[in-house]
Formats: structure tokens, C-alpha cells, sequence
């Protein structure tokens, strides 16, 4: 573990949240099956996170309840029933769009389904994160998401916005530094709802699994 880690797990822990290092991609299953049971009621956010690291094969077996809002055939109704029913889950898996070095989590949305389950509800926060989403502080995690991370998913979601044409927010044309909401009046945008982490009052409700390996966007 490099020392960059070494801080940001002290700071997560300052603040209330449990850091886990595992040092590549092939670790982060048997850490998870480590921290639930057999018959947990699981939920989880769309993420390329959870999927490159093996997660969402692991919560899809029968012996854990998952949610799964993404299966095959679901209609939209049942698939809003399911975001209902993550409030009372034992467990939510996500990534995080950018982790600080102080121990903060930045989620940018556009429904608002993921943060409201960090923020709210399940009794367990598992996030599954690559070392390419630590920066230095607020400021970076907000530049992250306008360069990378927003650009990158509305490509792989198929949403023609104008990051997805440029490679980054339109803010950005206009700034080198552009404050933090501002951008495209898209109406598909999806940095419409944000969600900045720090001290919780729940301790040890929300576990960030941190990778040294990179993953997801």
C-alpha cells in the first residue's frame, strides 16, 4: 500500500467510514464475501466498478437476495419497486465517483437513486473504488467528474450529451475552474443531484473498499 492509500484510510476512518486495501482487482471478491451473509437482501447502483472487479457475479448467486433492477425482462415499474426497496436493504454496493484525500466521497447523479441509498437507508454502504478515483481534495473531485467520470458514462449509457461529444463538460470551455453545477442544460443531463460525504454519524456504516489497481470510470 502506497502512502497516498495510507492517508486516505486514516481519513476515512477520522471520518467515520471504514478503508479496506486490497492491492488487485482478483482480491476485491473474498474481501466482500467477508463483510455479508447468506440471505442478505442486497441493492446496488450501476457501476463498471462492480462489474470489472467480479461484484456484481458475487451478489448475483442464490444465496443472497439481490435486487437485481437491471435483470433480464424487468419492466419499469418493477424496476422503480426496486429503488423503493433499497431504503430497507441490508446491504448497497456502488462505487464512488471520487474519493479526497481527506476522507470525502463526491457522487454526481441524475435521478438521485445512488446518493439517496448513501445517504439514507440500507444499513450497510459498500463501495467498491480503483486508485485512479483518489484526488487531492474537493475541487479535483469535482474537476474529476466534469473530465472524466460524467463524459465517460454518458457515453457507456448511450446519452448523446454534449460531455459525451466533447470529452468533458461544457463548463469547462468556458473555465478552467467552473463552479461546481455548472454545465450543459442537456435534458437528459445526468450531474443534476450531488452528494458530498464527509464525518458521518453512523460509524463504520459505510465501508470503501479501495483497489491499488485502476477501475471503472
Amino acid at each position: 500500500m502506497n502512502e497516498r492509500i495510507e492517508r486516505v484510510i486514516a481519513a476515512l476512518r477520522k471520518n467515520n467510514m471504514q478503508g479496506i486495501y486490497v492491492p488487485c482487482i482478483n482480491d476485491i471478491t473474498k474481501t466482500v464475501e467477508n463483510l455479508i451473509f447468506d440471505g442478505a437482501v442486497i441493492t446496488a447502483g450501476g457501476s463498471v466498478s462492480l462489474k470489472e472487479s467480479g461484484v456484481w457475479d458475487l451478489i448475483n448467486k442464490e444465496n443472497y437476495n439481490f435486487l437485481d433492477r437491471n435483470r433480464e425482462g424487468i419492466t419499469a415499474d418493477e424496476k422503480q419497486e426496486v429503488f423503493r426497496r433499497v431504503i430497507g436493504s441490508d446491504f448497497y454496493f456502488c462505487s464512488t465517483n471520487a474519493l479526497t484525500e481527506n476522507g470525502e466521497l463526491l457522487n454526481v447523479d441524475g435521478f438521485a437513486n445512488r446518493i439517496a441509498a448513501i445517504a439514507f437507508g440500507p444499513k450497510k454502504v459498500i463501495m467498491v473504488v480503483g486508485a485512479n478515483k483518489i484526488v487531492k481534495d474537493i475541487n479535483e473531485a469535482f474537476l474529476r467528474v466534469k473530465k472524466i467520470a460524467a463524459p465517460k458514462n454518458c457515453v457507456r449509457l448511450g446519452i448523446e450529451s454534449p460531455c459525451a461529444k466533447l470529452g468533458h463538460c461544457v463548463a469547462l470551455e468556458k473555465s478552467d475552474n467552473p463552479d461546481f453545477t455548472d454545465g450543459c442544460g442537456f435534458e437528459r443531463r445526468i450531474c443534476a443531484n450531488y452528494l458530498i460525504s464527509g464525518r458521518q454519524q453512523v460509524k463504520d456504516r459505510i465501508t470503501v473498499i479501495i483497489c491499488g489497481e485502476d477501475m471503472g470510470y
